[in-house]
């Protein structure tokens, strides 16, 4: 058996793809969160790109392997792990669910633009940006309660950590973002209450997350205390 060590950070949400995709697996596996604001040097050494999730991949045999990139690191637990498919059989509806993994990750660019936004134009900027991205995945969407109906699949892992994000936003103010997408709505309660997207975090992930905002001087909280 290999054994698996997932290197994260506490709120990337490219990292919760990857240990969702894990936990859904019911592999074991280990977690080691860094800094990203001091990297280790032997991070540096294994992560080409100097980011996280690296999946490192120890043998029986004491080779070892580092993948990177998250849809790398999720298609590779898919095709080596038992368990539930996370991916369609057909190669057609496969395709189409890794577009709208690239979707998802259209997303968290413009959710980074929204939580670091420091006025009111560039706050408003992105929230128009992520209407116009939720309503058109709100036409892809069926009945639910996941994306592909009754099968969770690794497009609810890529947007689980996005929708995880505002159950803080919404704490601060009432953005409209999601006002009249029902079927997004629906899913995002479907993915919050799925075991695995729970897990995926430490309990102080809010916390972390408020720090975040100030740290960056968001103006989501000056907006809430002026209210």
């Amino acid at each position: 058996m290999s054994k698996l060590t997932l290197i994260s950070h506490h709120l990337c949400p490219y990292v919760q793809r990857a240990a969702i995709a894990l936990l859904e697996k019911g592999v074991a596996f280990e977690r080691i969160n860094i800094d990203l604001a001091n990297k280790p040097d032997w991070f540096l050494k294994i992560s080409p790109l100097g980011k996280v999730p690296l999946l490192r991949i120890e043998e029986a045999d004491g080779s070892e392997a580092v993948l990177f990139e998250s849809s790398v690191i999720c298609e590779y637990l898919e095709e080596t792990q038992a368990g539930a498919a996370l991916h369609p059989a057909d190669p057609l509806t496969r395709a189409r669910h890794r577009g709208w993994m690239e979707f998802g990750s259209s997303v968290l660019s413009d959710l980074w633009g929204y939580e670091t936004a420091q006025d009111a134009v560039q706050l408003e900027t992105k929230r128009q940006a992520l209407i116009s991205k939720f309503t058109t995945i709100e036409g892809a969407l069926t009945d639910g309660p996941y994306f592909a109906g009754s099968s969770f699949s690794l497009v609810d892992a890529v947007f689980a950590p996005v929708f995880r994000y505002f159950d803080l936003f919404d704490t601060l103010s009432d953005s409209g973002i999601f006002d009249g997408l029902e079927r997004v709505k629906r899913w995002r309660t479907a993915l919050s209450q799925r075991a695995s997207v729970k897990d995926a975090v430490g309990a102080d992930y809010p916390q972390r997350l408020m720090e975040f905002l100030e740290k960056h001087s968001s103006i989501l909280l000056r907006q809430s205390a002026a209210a």
